[in-house]
């Protein structure tokens, strides 16, 4: 399947209520059309509420597989999904977990972006969908997407096909290092296949790495 981005979804950080008060937060993402710049920390018109867990130049664009959301109709028995439900900056097809690995870069537009780690979902996410639980459901699904760094400015659309011009040559995929960061933390071999890669991102690699020398006692 070709692979090419379906939407471009953003939106500013705003106040809603949460289980213990107001929060503020950057997860509500709706589509825009034409071209948009995307720069080095964010699509234009796009931002985060909490620098700590969410942006930066290792987490600039959040992409969800277009194809998720047949799933998640299904499972939650619900209709009302827009893009961007789930926070995602570019709605994607053709570009699954299981197939995209961490430091793949692809060209988008006049854009060129890497793989740098899968998505953590936080409590936001519950908020956003009204429904606390959907953050264990997700995880445990390993529907998680992606994040991007931007590699070299320029502009996106939705539409632009999304063409892989770097493959890493470790080939570890972004399930693979979700799955051992959550659900296979003694697996060595791909701990150590993982921290290889040049472009995984400081904070997944600090997990990583915390997992080997537990691995190691």
């Amino acid at each position: 399947m070709n692979m090419r981005v379906v939407s471009l979804n953003v939106g500013m950080p705003k106040e809603v209520p949460g289980p213990n008060g107001p929060v503020l937060t950057g997860i509500y993402k709706s589509p825009v059309a034409g071209r948009i710049p995307l720069r080095r920390h964010q699509l234009e018109g796009d931002g985060q509420a909490d620098l700590r867990y969410h942006g930066g130049e290792h987490k600039a664009v959040y992409a969800y597989p277009y194809e998720h959301y047949a799933y998640w109709r299904e499972r939650l028995g619900r209709t009302d999904f827009v893009f961007g439900q789930f926070g995602e900056n570019l709605t994607v097809e053709g570009m699954l977990e299981s197939e995209i690995c961490i430091g793949d870069v692809f060209a988008i537009g006049t854009a060129r972006v890497e793989v740098t780690q899968p998505r953590q979902p936080c409590f936001k996410l519950g908020i956003r969908m009204d429904m606390p639980e959907i953050v264990k459901m997700l995880l445990e699904s390993e529907r998680c997407g992606f994040y991007l760094r931007v590699v070299e400015e320029g502009d996106i659309a939705a539409g632009d096909p999304a063409m892989r011009i770097k493959q890493d040559p470790e080939r570890v995929t972004v399930q693979a290092v979700n799955h051992v960061r959550f659900f296979d933390k003694t697996n060595r071999e791909v701990i150590e296949k993982a921290l290889r890669v040049e472009a995984l991102s400081p904070s997944w690699r600090e997990d990583l790495e915390k997992l080997l020398q537990k691995t190691e006692k």
